[in-house]
């Protein structure tokens, strides 16, 4: 029988800048950026799709980009800056894919140009994931708004639209030719979204780096008061300990691991039980909550700890349970989330729980009854970690 084989790598590079103003006159950052890095001599093309909810607290930002690139004139600005609503929606209505899809092949946008989403995390998956097929590949840049983009969606490789009524469903790994963490749209949030994303923050300190964990335990005060300098270090250090984990031996989780992902698991599956209206990172704190102290009671960390991870939580604001996250028994809503998430892992159950602040270890399965001890526990008003 014959037989032919072939291996080949791809390179994969991107800068992640950090800027202020991006759109400002006197910042050429973004114009330098794509002058340096051009493939053609061909026009090249630059659409743009914004979240609705960042037009409402910058009412001027179409007209700057249109003024931006109206003096920064090398690259084509489509004048139809499309508009799409933040959050899941973006996700969960097939409409605005098939909008971006179909401005492409209006305004022939080639595999040299480029599409930019500006907006949350959400908005930045859906587009990234329209840019991802269209001509199997259009060039996206990525202009996070939200504390949780900047630091961690907006600055990975995943792209996704939710689909089947299961997150991410749909979806690609490929990443942004570029991404701009402008510190200015922070400014706009509303606490509730400015609280949210330190959920990643805190999960990925949790697993990797526990110094950084003891700095966002002593800098609560601050990032509660709304510090932008403390903000955009926890931002620079959540970043680079995402993308440090991107470089490592499985960026696009060829198996059944995904080791960023602690507290992810039951957060999934609460932002559709509650029909998103819980925040992504709001349930990520919550499923931190949860697997913290089910690492405690599995006799994994210590009380000490256990107290520590949610006495942080508390500090900054989250709420640490939810009644839809009470394991009563084998058919709890909740525990559906555990076979989704082995489903969208596409292989065997595997779920990242603590040994330690610091340090993560994966497990294969989950005991139910531990785990109905745990959503009790953080059920309790005060609750205390116990050996």
């Amino acid at each position: 029988m014959k037989h032919l084989s072939q291996s080949f790598s791809v390179k994969f590079e991107y800068p992640v800048y950090f800027t202020a103003g991006i759109f400002n006159q006197t910042n050429t950052l973004l114009n330098d950026f794509l002058l340096n890095s051009a493939t053609s001599s061909s026009i090249r093309k630059i659409l743009f799709v914004v979240d609705k909810g960042v037009i409402d607290v910058n009412p001027n930002l179409i007209q700057d980009i249109q003024q931006y690139f109206s003096l920064y004139n090398k690259v084509q600005l489509i004048q139809d800056i499309l508009i799409v609503p933040g959050g899941e929606t973006a996700k969960n209505d097939l409409l605005y894919f098939n909008q971006i899809v179909e401005a492409v092949n209006t305004y022939g946008i080639d595999r040299h140009s480029y599409i930019a989403a500006i907006g949350g995390g959400a908005v930045l998956d859906m587009v990234g994931y329209a840019a991802a097929v269209s001509h199997r590949g259009i060039k996206h840049i990525r202009i996070p708004t939200t504390v949780l983009s900047q630091n961690d969606s907006g600055i990975g490789v995943k792209n996704s639209i939710n689909f089947l009524s299961k997150k991410n469903f749909l979806g690609t790994f490929v990443p942004p030719t570029a991404v701009f963490n402008d510190e200015q749209f922070l400014e706009t949030l509303s606490d509730r979204d400015w609280r949210s994303g330190i959920s990643e923050a805190i999960k990925v300190a949790l697993l990797k780096d526990a110094e950084f964990f003891n700095w966002i335990e002593n800098n609560t005060p601050a990032l509660v008061e709304r510090d932008i300098n403390i903000m955009n270090h926890l931002i620079w250090k959540c970043a680079q300990l995402h993308m440090e984990h991107i470089a490592g031996t499985d960026p696009f989780e060829s198996g059944s691991s995904r080791p960023l992902d602690f507290g992810h698991w039951s957060a999934h599956k609460l932002e559709y039980l509650t029909n998103f209206e819980i925040r992504h990172g709001e349930a990520v704190a919550m499923g931190i909550a949860l697997d913290t102290v089910y690492s405690n009671l599995a006799g994994r960390i210590s009380s000490q700890e256990c107290n520590r991870v949610i006495q942080t939580l508390q500090n900054l604001g989250f709420e640490i349970s939810h009644h839809l996250l009470q394991v009563e028994g084998d058919n709890s809503p909740i525990l559906a989330g555990l076979e989704e998430f082995r489903e969208h892992l596409g292989g065997r159950l595997t779920i990242m729980l603590l040994n330690g602040i610091g340090h993560g270890e994966e497990v294969h399965e989950i005991d139910t009854e531990i785990l109905k001890q745990a959503s009790e526990k953080l059920g309790q008003i005060g609750l205390n970690c116990t050996n």
